[in-house]
């Protein structure tokens, strides 16, 4: 028995793997911008939460980044209609081609609202054998009509671990969102815009440090015993 054996039997010795720079060092680099795909919670016609967004998405495209903005309007809730839903698809189809996601929601009775709720629960943790949000990069943000707070981004990031995305550490949280847009819905200057653009810039930073190696981030232990399992109760099992 080997040493690794006797002090951790419990171990599958031949699925364990050491954590190693070497791993994915020789991992090829894409060159194409990062892909990001922006989500916001409200349906009113001057929504803060979309002119955070839109704000949010000519940063990125200032930072070299190819953007795309999802309209929640005509998505139905989940399970009232099924997953061929026109709006349902599209939807999936634009996690699946962003290698990083925005979610900006207002904040409603202390938390995020259905609307960005039902966006996040049409996302599936897997279609077939591809988990679409897996190992991507997320960045949360929050508009509100009061003081200050910072109930929906943590609802927010809660989600984002739960879909298997990497969230990043800065956020940001626009309370008494009326006053910080002017009459053409532009984000007005501010310590408020200017976490904004850190957000967007660390956002940028993450996903073009983590996109390559992505699937050896993911990649753990329990998954590959559970596939070695299964690989071997279908090789194994009688014809029927």
């Amino acid at each position: 028995m080997s040493e690794m054996q006797s002090q951790l039997p419990n171990i599958d010795a031949a699925l364990f793997q050491q954590p190693a720079a070497t791993s994915f060092a020789a991992m090829g680099a894409s060159t194409h911008p990062p892909r990001f795909l922006l989500l916001y919670g409200s349906l009113r016609e001057r929504s803060y939460s979309r002119l955070l967004t839109e704000e949010a998405a000519r940063l990125l495209e200032a930072m070299g980044a190819e953007v795309r903005i999802y309209d929640p309007r005509g998505l139905p809730l989940p399970d009232e209609a099924p997953e061929s839903d026109p709006k349902v698809m599209e939807l999936r189809e634009l996690v699946q081609w962003a290698e990083g996601m925005v979610w900006c929601s207002p904040e409603r009775h202390g938390a995020m609202t259905g609307i960005m709720k039902s966006q996040i629960d049409w996302i599936p943790l897997s279609i077939g054998a591809v988990r679409p949000t897996q190992g991507k990069t997320l960045a949360v943000m929050e508009v509100s009509g009061g003081s200050q707070s910072f109930n929906a981004v943590n609802q927010l990031r809660i989600l984002g671990r739960w879909m298997r995305m990497i969230t990043i550490p800065n956020q940001s949280s626009v309370p008494k969102a009326f006053l910080e847009f002017d009459d053409a819905g532009r984000m007005k200057p501010s310590s408020y815009y200017d976490r904004v653009v850190d957000v967007m810039e660390e956002l940028v930073k993450f996903t073009l440090l983590t996109r390559d190696v992505a699937p050896y981030l993911v990649d753990r232990y329990s998954e590959r015993k559970e596939s070695a399992e299964a690989l071997s109760q279908r090789v194994n099992q009688r014809s029927i």
